[in-house]
């Protein structure tokens, strides 16, 4: 008898915690350590949003809530949707869940039956596959190309589906490349999934971290069919709102879907934490002059990063538009080696570069694509600035 689960033993090791992990033994160990593999904000959740948990606290909202969330929260989701992004949902259709990473468990494990194909553009946020293999489907990979700016096109879509398909998981503003895709070109991949009748996980999450004035565009706003048949939204507030801890996410689905989402996550988990609700309600509900505030900040350093990366010789990036993240194609490294170390793919590279430079980057191998390290600029402008000048250094030495 095996002791494990076939369905745990599908999964693949984090190359991003055992990253983390080393480069958090050497910062306890005093060591100087740049780590530019941090996938949250570095501000503190803003004060207001605070002062609500506390309130709650006080007020002694610490007792079971609706499985799927506060019937207060979930009105103030659906007047999100309509506010920020033009569509209008019953509370009923939405699911508030642990986390935007939980809401995209629910959806997977709620769609997938054994053998059924997902498509999933790379590089991919590296969660995606280990979900949809954890709930009985086939992870089916579109490769972007850096000379889209990794976005895939809707005949790289259409060429993929089969009569297996049953889901697009669909991420704009990227993780990990920063990809933005415009509303045509939203429209037309949304065009090619409602041809073909299948289901859209919209992962959303990203959506008001966005550094060129173009303003974020939801697939289910694409056509009344998509939105009420085939798209499932999910967003969360802890990218917007520097809430990463809060483990708060939601998602709109068709009425059907919601339903038995709702049903499993009874019994799975039950309700998220009630006073990360309302915490959460007060963020929804409150003027974003801090989220205003936080954009205007990475976007300087986005700037900033990506004038440094144009003086390097042997690695670039695709420009970045969105998120806090920018793939570093460091393939021209391969074949080099720093003294007794020899690189041949990203693995060697990071951790090359963080024993010999105390640099942290996440091998662009979690996330399907080899030939980069994905960087985080969700640090301090100090330490960004002095991370990319290590990299540089660390490259340069490379023989």
């Amino acid at each position: 008898m095996e002791r494990l689960a076939n369905r745990i033993r599908t999964i693949s090791p984090s190359l991003t915690l055992a990253i983390s992990a080393k480069a958090k033994a050497m910062k306890a160990a005093g060591e100087d350590v740049v780590n530019f593999g941090v996938g949250e904000p570095d501000f503190n959740t803003p004060e207001h949003i605070i002062q609500a948990a506390e309130n709650a606290l006080e007020r002694g909202y610490t007792k079971y809530t609706p499985a799927a969330g506060l019937p207060e929260l979930r009105r103030a989701i659906c007047e999100k949707f309509e506010r920020d992004n033009g569509l209008e949902y019953e509370p009923k259709q939405v699911i508030v869940s642990n986390g935007a990473k939980h809401s995209i468990f629910n959806v997977c494990f709620a769609l997938l039956n054994e053998g059924d194909e997902v498509i999933i553009p790379a590089p991919y946020w590296l969660t995606y596959p280990e979900v949809v293999k954890v709930c009985g489907g086939v992870p089916v990979f579109v490769k972007a190309s850096k000379r889209t700016g990794f976005k895939i096109t809707p005949e790289q879509l259409r060429a993929a589906i089969t009569p297996k398909t049953k889901l697009f998981i669909f991420n704009s503003p990227n993780n990990p490349t920063g990809a933005v895709y415009t509303e045509e070109e939203v429209r037309a991949l949304g065009q090619v999934c409602e041809e073909a009748g299948i289901f859209v996980l919209a992962d959303e999450i990203y959506e008001k971290l966005i550094y060129t004035g173009q303003k974020p565009f939801s697939m289910a706003a694409c056509s009344q069919k998509l939105k009420d048949d085939l798209v499932i939204t999910v967003n969360g507030v802890s990218k917007t709102y520097a809430m990463t801890g809060w483990r708060i996410g939601y998602l709109a689905a068709p009425k059907d879907i919601a339903k038995a989402i709702d049903s499993f996550q009874s019994h799975a988990t039950s309700n998220p934490n009630s006073i990360a609700q309302y915490a959460t309600l007060r963020a929804l509900s409150s003027p974003e002059a801090s989220v205003e505030e936080m954009v205007a900040r990475f976007s300087r350093r986005r700037l900033a990063m990506i004038e440094r990366i144009s003086t390097m010789q042997g690695v670039y990036c695709v420009i970045p538009d969105g998120a806090f993240y920018a793939m570093l194609v460091v393939s021209g490294t391969y074949g080099k080696s720093f003294g007794s170390k020899h690189i041949s793919d990203s693995v060697s590279f990071a951790d090359a570069l963080l024993d010999a430079a105390r640099v942290a980057v996440v091998p662009g191998a979690a996330f399907g694509a080899d030939d980069c390290v994905r960087i985080s600029y969700s640090l301090s402008m100090r330490d960004l600035l002095e991370g990319l000048d290590r990299i540089d250094a660390f490259v340069m030495s490379l023989r």
